[in-house]
């Protein structure tokens, strides 16, 4: 190969590499001045909206029978912050359970799991310092047969003071 054109390759090859770069220069920049995602904006406002927390936010049934029938345990929720959290709406993980809500003597629900009816909005007010009592109910024998051994659920209270609040329970389901 002639000497010009490795002098033309190489000085080719420095231009590349320069524009790379400059091109990763250009990148790190503007990554570093671009502001904030709308994604972590919205959780900072959301952590300053406020808390929910349960008393018993998990709960064990222990060994329950199908031929017993449907079980209920009732969860004591609070909003713990100085700011009202709306529970716009609550579900279940299961088409097994349900679940409602009772604040100030009204009872809302029962609801149940999405893509099993419509589950509506609640839109309930939590103000500082309140509490709500959730009850859910399990029916072991939803499944019918294959229903049996361990289960985990879930109720959901979607929120405005971020992600989903959950309420676990667990069973051991014999026939």
């Amino acid at each position: 190969m002639k000497l010009s054109t490795k002098l033309a390759i190489k000085k080719h090859k420095s231009k590349i590499l320069g524009a790379g770069v400059l091109v990763l220069a250009i990148w790190l920049l503007v990554w570093s001045a671009t502001p904030p995602s709308e994604t972590a904006s919205q959780e900072t406002a959301n952590a300053n909206v406020g808390m929910l927390v349960a008393d018993e936010p998990s709960f064990d049934f222990g060994t329950i029978s199908m031929a017993a029938g449907k079980v209920t345990h009732i969860f004591k929720v609070k909003n713990t912050s100085a700011d009202p959290v709306i529970v716009k709406k609550m579900y279940t993980s299961c088409m097994c359970t349900t679940a409602s809500m009772m604040k100030d003597g009204q009872t809302y629900g029962p609801f149940g799991m999405p893509g099993h009816g419509v589950v509506p909005s609640i839109d309930q007010t939590l103000n500082s310092g309140q509490e709500v009592e959730i009850a859910v109910t399990f029916d072991p024998s939803a499944h019918g047969p294959a229903g049996v051994g361990k289960i985990s659920r879930v109720v959901y209270l979607d929120n405005n003071a971020g992600k989903p609040f959950e309420l676990k329970f667990s069973a051991f389901v014999t026939p």
